[in-house]
């Protein structure tokens, strides 16, 4: 274990002392602000968010990742110990609002197999059940309605101030002006309108499961 679930600070100093072969930039600063804020707003395309994945689900990409040479063993090891460090957020003593909005594509590709995809699903039925959290799938429907074609993360700190990340696949990048933050909430609360609602995202997740064979 890193030791860092206290100390947000030591955490970022984690991230920037670890061997991470595809650490982005802008992340070792977001992951400290992550580990105090008061709420997070989470946008995710193609894959399970990191706060929501199992270690099975987590350990399958970065496992694939070591297959394409993108990252060594150890290096994967850090990645999902580093993930469980991260998802300590979610119980602590006061636990952040934790809002996630999912692309359709995040529950309907599979990953790891059936098994691990079956685990993952039914991590999300558990998570939707915690009193903290709201989660609602994009439905491919929505098409051009979509504000976001990237990954998109927004952290409500304990003074209100509010942070965005976003990247693609070779770049980070992390923001406090409001002149970029405020379109971007406007966005998500935009993208959470169009979406299906926990209830009927939930209906859709059972659905997916059954399918699993």
């Amino acid at each position: 274990m890193l030791g860092t679930v206290d100390s947000p600070d030591s955490f970022e100093r984690e991230w920037h002392d670890m061997r991470h072969g595809s650490l982005l930039e802008g992340f070792p600063e977001y992951v400290g602000h992550e580990g105090r804020a008061a709420e997070i707003r989470l946008f995710e395309i193609g894959i399970i968010p990191g706060l929501l994945q199992t270690t099975a689900y987590a350990s399958a990409l970065a496992n694939g990742d070591v297959r394409r040479g993108g990252i060594t063993p150890e290096q994967a090891d850090e990645r999902v110990s580093v993930l469980a460090e991260r998802q300590a957020t979610l119980v602590r003593n006061r636990p952040p609002t934790l809002l996630v909005v999912m692309d359709e594509s995040c529950v309907r590709r599979p990953v790891g197999g059936a098994e691990v995809m079956a685990e993952q699903l039914e991590r999300l039925l558990e998570f939707v059940a915690l009193p903290n959290t709201m989660l609602q799938i994009a439905p491919y429907a929505i098409g051009e309605r979509r504000p976001f074609n990237l990954p998109v993360n927004l952290l409500t700190l304990p003074d209100r101030t509010v942070i965005a990340y976003a990247e693609s696949q070779m770049q980070g990048h992390l923001d406090r002006e409001s002149t970029f933050v405020l379109p971007v909430l406007s966005d998500y609360h935009q993208l959470q309108a169009e979406s299906l609602s926990q209830t009927e995202s939930v209906a859709m997740i059972n659905e997916v499961r059954k399918g699993i064979p």
